[in-house]
């Protein structure tokens, strides 16, 4: 997206691929076929691309064209003998009618009766096959394109157990431009068309295994995966000498748009050219279509060279987020952020996970180039000039040592990780020792509360007794002393009942007794329920604040309780004090406790005791809304550090990747439900 200073932002469209018309057949060199009937042609239907309709922007300068061009787009992907046995029976080939319409889509409800599913699918027929060894296919991408935009794209597709996967094309018409005299402007849009389409073709029928394994590699944008390019044409206009095609000008600039930055070129023969490009290699003549063993047994080697290079990119990355989570463990990791150590487990798991599957990657190149044979070299003279210009002889031997090389890496990074998990053990040895210290303190401070409480209950449960018996006897003696019904005249006759009896007045003294004790029982029965009717909520925060604001709003509140516990790492605070405000808290006053670390400035815990007896029965909280409440308080206060919260700047590779196509998925969404909007109103 472009920004402005104003914060105006728009999609840019500078990475959106411009659309040309054209119409393709399936081509598949015929060094990699193992008999089955030959490929398709869709000649017949040249015609159709010729609706001169296209979204070029740019004004095209047409400096070099090529007659009856094949592309060959190749590319590695981890295979071996049962991902191809596998393959094999995706596609049917083992079974009676082949191929069929494939997708990459997974039904989610198998056992419905109904799917429903996008009619942009990939119709496979197969030409030939080998169980283990190999599979070739033609496939016929049926994706939409932009109206008027006429495109007949079939491919011929090879894959085998070295892992080397051929994409060919004959070029059958490009726009009004039926078979020759193809521009290289319209070529090089041809080209990222197939690039693309090709990713799709391949991820429709691999593997879900091998489709991660390219994810791992490619960061999570396998879709985009970059290839190598083989173009053959029988004729290349104007003809030149590889010297001039080499003018840093014109020539060169055309030649970049389908083969990338030109390295060098060559003149294999009086009539057949060979250049090479950052991204591929053009080969023109007339007898360019005769070297296809050889230019097919290069890209096998060449794709897995690109492959290496990304696979030692991918590495260099694993040992940064390696080294990210070293610098993790050794900071927050070590007590003072208490969310650290959940964060540090997950990077272990998926770096441990991502070390495996590069293990596996491995050992499939090994595999791949042990198997791949170097073709012998031809004995005519051109066939000797470009065996010789593509160096394939020694690339096999080049490759070993960078396997080699790389295995070392991996078995480094591995190391390395075991070093992370013993520092992460150590770390989560000394917070359960903490945890450990901690639970001895509180279990004695626990125990000696209960003895306490113990001998208070009983001392209060006496003394309720004995005060009972006094009050009860003070209320008799009130009766009996100097100003009393006893010397009335109508209690004459009682008093001399009680007192000629020994025992009357002693039965109803222990009577008093019972009643009034009976009664002051009931009573702190009921005060005890009220003051038992306590709902307790404990929020785990674990968030990082900003101490004074938390500090200014303590200040508010009057303390009943304050507990420090001070290392050299943590200062940890418990507060506790009751919120005054008794109608904004529905009729009673909780009591809040907040556990907090001071120097490190995290709020670890916050605890509600809310006394439900005590509280108004139509206004009374519940437990979800005394939580909204105290964190409104703390929204209020402002003090959440929401900057210092954000770590994906620590963040996996493979999760910063994710993050950004999840946020271009969504503002997608938003945009096409704005355009949605736009077009009701």
């Amino acid at each position: 997206y472009l920004k402005s200073a104003s914060l105006y932002e728009r999609r840019s469209d500078i990475t959106n691929c411009e659309d040309v018309s054209y119409v393709s057949s399936a081509y598949v060199p015929q060094c990699l076929r193992y008999g089955g009937r030959p490929t398709l042609s869709n000649a017949h239907r040249a015609h159709e691309s010729a609706v001169n309709q296209d979204n070029i922007r740019d004004e095209l300068d047409e400096v070099i064209t090529l007659n009856s061009v094949s592309i060959i787009v190749a590319e590695y992907v981890p295979f071996g003998a049962n991902q191809i046995v596998q393959l094999n029976n995706n596609v049917g080939s083992t079974e009676r009618v082949q191929g069929g319409y494939i997708s990459p889509m997974v039904d989610s409800d198998a056992a419905g009766a109904s799917m429903e599913m996008s009619p942009e699918m990939t119709a496979v027929d197969i030409l030939d096959y080998t169980l283990t060894n190999h599979i070739n296919f033609e496939a016929e991408i049926r994706f939409s394109e932009d109206h008027g935009v006429v495109q007949v794209e079939t491919f011929g597709v090879s894959l085998n157990a070295e892992g080397t996967c051929f994409y060919g094309m004959q070029v059958e018409a490009v726009m009004e431009r039926i078979k020759d005299n193809i521009s290289l402007d319209h070529l090089s849009r041809l080209l990222v068309d197939v690039q693309q389409d090709s990713s799709s073709i391949v991820n429709s029928i691999v593997s879900q295994y091998q489709r991660d394994l390219l994810q791992l590699i490619f960061l999570g944008d396998a879709e985009f995966r970059n290839k190598v390019n083989l173009i053959i044409a029988n004729e290349i206009t104007p003809h030149l000498t590889a010297e001039e095609y080499m003018d840093k000008g014109e020539y060169e600039n055309e030649l970049k748009q389908v083969i990338g930055d030109t390295k060098a070129a060559y003149d294999i023969s009086e009539h057949d050219t060979l250049i090479f490009g950052a991204n591929g290699l053009l080969v023109a003549g007339p007898n360019s279509r005769h070297h296809e063993p050889l230019l097919c047994a290069y890209l096998q080697f060449i794709t897995i060279d690109i492959f290496m290079q990304n696979y030692f990119a991918r590495l260099w990355i694993l040992t940064a987020d390696m080294q990210t989570t070293y610098k993790i463990i050794d900071g927050p990791g070590d007590g003072k952020d208490p969310t650290a150590l959940k964060r540090i487990r997950y990077r272990i798991c998926k770096l441990s996970e991502h070390i495996i599957r590069l293990e596996e990657i491995l050992s499939y190149l090994l595999e791949a180039l042990e198997i791949i044979e170097i073709p012998p070299e031809p004995p005519e003279q051109a066939g000797r000039s470009l065996y010789e210009r593509l160096e394939i002889s020694g690339m096999r031997s080049q490759l070993l040592r960078r396997t080699t090389d790389l295995k070392k890496n991996v078995g480094g990074a591995s190391r390395y990780l075991d070093v992370l998990r013993e520092m992460t053990q150590v770390v989560a040895e000394d917070k359960m020792f903490a945890l450990n210290q901690n639970l001895e303190i509180n279990t004695k401070k626990l125990i000696e509360l209960d003895d306490a409480s113990r001998r208070t209950a009983m001392a209060l449960w006496m003394l309720m007794v004995v005060f009972a018996a006094e009050l009860a006897w003070n209320f008799l003696d009130r009766i009996t002393g100097d100003w009393t019904v006893v010397n009335q005249t109508w209690f004459a006759d009682i008093m001399v009942l009680m007192f000629q009896n020994d025992f009357v007045w002693f039965a109803i003294s222990v009577l008093f007794w019972g009643l009034s004790a009976f009664a002051m029982i009931k009573f702190l029965e009921k005060f005890l329920i009220e003051e038992e009717s306590v709902t307790t909520i404990r929020i785990v925060y674990n968030r990082r604040i900003f101490m004074r604001k938390l500090e200014s709003l303590l200040l508010q509140k009057t303390y009943s309780f304050e507990d420090r516990t001070i290392d050299p790492i943590n200062e940890m605070v418990r507060v506790t004090y009751v919120e005054d405000a008794k109608d904004h808290w529905g009729g009673t006053k909780p009591k809040i406790t907040l556990e907090y670390d001071m120097k490190n400035e995290f709020l670890l815990t916050a605890t509600i005791a809310y006394n439900r007896a005590k509280a108004s029965k139509k206004l009374g909280l519940t437990p979800v809304e005394l939580q909204e409440k105290i964190e409104k308080d703390f929204e209020d206060a402002r003090i959440w550090d929401e900057a210092s919260e954000d770590h994906s700047v620590e963040d996996l590779a493979v999760d910063k990747r994710a993050a950004i196509e999840e946020k271009r998925l969504a503002k997608e969404a938003e945009e096409e439900e704005d355009e949605e909007d736009e077009e009701e109103a």
